[in-house]
């Protein structure tokens, strides 16, 4: 069954899940074609499964841009662009495989779900961005000044003992976020003394480094639902006034 939301979107019901299923089990053939020594037989059949999901996300995209008022707000909207990229690979051969975005469609059961505690948790997502909007901008841009001293630093200390690693200031941003954010994938490292030491100056700031935005949002979303508890509240309060 074909319907509309208020805002002019298609929904087909039950069959909205099984596209849903459909998703994940494309996303997992997709996984399944990169395993090695895999004999013909199964790639046969995984390129069966992909054929099958492409036809019923193919008409699923002709259907709802067809039904949607207007057919704009669905061609042009975040799904229908992820839906038609995820498909048109198939049909033009550019040696560029998409399907993996189709990981971004599942984001739609959000919607088919139609909890309300969901989109009240959405609404308090979206509020607490708005009051830490200035803060993680802030924090942005402090975290490219702090990405390019530290690439500089270590390339002052590191050009002449590892000139292959650490080339220029551009080789070795990969480094200082790699260091910054305390991943450290060893692929460049420090060898002398005083590469180290720098190297621990800016792994002990890279500990405060990953906490900051993390304590700036769940600041931000503690005050969102405060002020949603307080909005529910409010009718309450007047009613006994």
């Amino acid at each position: 069954m074909i319907t509309r939301d208020e805002n002019g979107r298609v929904s087909f019901g039950r069959f909205d899940y099984f596209v849903q299923f459909l998703i994940i089990v494309s996303l997992v053939d997709f996984a399944a074609e990169t395993l090695p020594d895999l004999s013909q037989q199964t790639r046969d059949i995984l390129y069966g499964v992909e054929v099958f999901t492409v036809i019923v996300f193919t008409i699923e995209w002709i259907v709802r841009a067809l039904f949607a008022r207007p057919s704009k707000s669905y061609i042009f909207s975040f799904f229908g662009i992820i839906d038609l990229i995820a498909i048109l690979p198939f049909y033009i051969s550019t040696g560029i495989d998409l399907r993996s975005i189709r990981a971004f469609r599942l984001l739609r059961l959000f919607r088919l779900l139609k909890l309300a505690r969901y989109s009240r948790a959405m609404q308090r997502y979206h509020r607490a961005f708005i009051i830490a909007k200035e803060e993680l901008i802030l924090f942005g841009f402090t975290a490219l000044i702090l990405f390019y001293l530290a690439s500089v630093g270590i390339y002052y200390f590191e050009r002449d003992a590892q000139p292959e690693v650490f080339k220029s200031v551009f080789h070795c941003f990969w480094w200082a976020v790699t260091t910054l954010t305390t991943v450290g994938y060893g692929d460049a490292y420090p060898i002398t003394l005083g590469g180290k030491i720098f190297t621990f100056f800016v792994l002990m700031i890279g500990l405060g480094f990953v906490a900051v935005p993390t304590g700036l949002f769940a600041s931000a979303l503690s005050s969102a639902r405060k002020e949603e508890g307080e909005h529910l509240l409010s009718p309450d309060k007047q009613e006994t006034k």
